[in-house]
């Protein structure tokens, strides 16, 4: 007689620890792990005996028990900014420079597509 093995998978996600029904307001910044979506709780809703949040930043349902607390900003953007006159002189520089004399020279002048 063969017997039928079990399969037994290991769910290797990560597992975040959700917030109850009891702990969420409206106006209170979570996140929502999986995609890491972060934003403040619009409204707060009862979908077939499941809660739910609309956050302002999608305006989409969330489900209560999948979202933690946010903790500090929810987006973190870094600009570099550079005066256009530093970059126009630079780009003059490298033009008028030898770099640029010796890659024109090494052209034959045609237009191939290569394909």
């Amino acid at each position: 007689m063969v017997r039928a093995q079990k399969n037994i998978f290991i769910d290797e996600k990560l597992v975040f620890s959700g917030m109850l029904s009891q702990e969420v307001v409206q106006g209170m910044r979570v996140r929502y792990p999986r995609t890491g979506t972060t934003g403040t709780i619009l409204r707060i809703e009862h979908v077939r005996g499941d809660v739910f949040a609309e956050l302002d930043s999608t305006h989409l349902l969330y489900r209560i028990d999948q979202l933690i607390p946010a903790s500090g900003s929810d987006k973190t953007t870094s600009t570099i900014s550079e005066d256009a006159k530093k970059v126009i002189e630079r780009e003059r520089a490298f033009a008028a420079g030898n770099d640029m004399t010796e890659a024109l020279k090494n052209i034959d002048q045609s237009c191939e597509g290569g394909g």
